[in-house]
């Protein structure tokens, strides 16, 4: 079992920055067997959708709609992955959540949290 517990969420203005992170715990075993650590979003009455990726290999991945406004960074080490979100827009309001996908393809969820981006 893995345990991911989110922080940041907040009200900001549009053009504004938020700063989320995610730590993971549980087991060694299970900490070590976590592949890709993530973000997604989702508002009422719309499904939820991804927002950045990071395997354990280096890679990353954006939804088009956050390229070269948000960034993804993990440290292996600390178990934590953070998402850096600049220049936020109302349509990123949202509630946030972290993701990690283990090598046996086993999907987590953190609790959520709020990002709220007023105009």
């Amino acid at each position: 079992q893995v345990q991911l517990v989110e922080s940041g969420g907040g009200l900001v203005q549009a053009g504004g920055s938020l700063r989320l992170s995610c730590t993971a715990s549980g087991s060694i075993f299970s900490i070590n067997s976590i592949n890709v650590m993530g973000w997604y979003r989702q508002t009422p009455g719309k499904q939820r959708e991804l927002v950045a990726t990071f395997t354990s290999g280096g890679s990353t991945s954006y939804a088009d709609s956050v390229k070269g406004r948000f960034t993804i960074s993990r440290d292996n080490a600390k178990n934590t992955v953070w998402l850096q979100m600049n220049s936020l827009k109302p349509e990123d309001t949202a509630v946030y959540y972290c993701n990690s996908v283990t090598i046996f393809r086993r999907d987590y969820w953190g609790q959520g949290t709020q990002v709220t981006v007023s105009s």
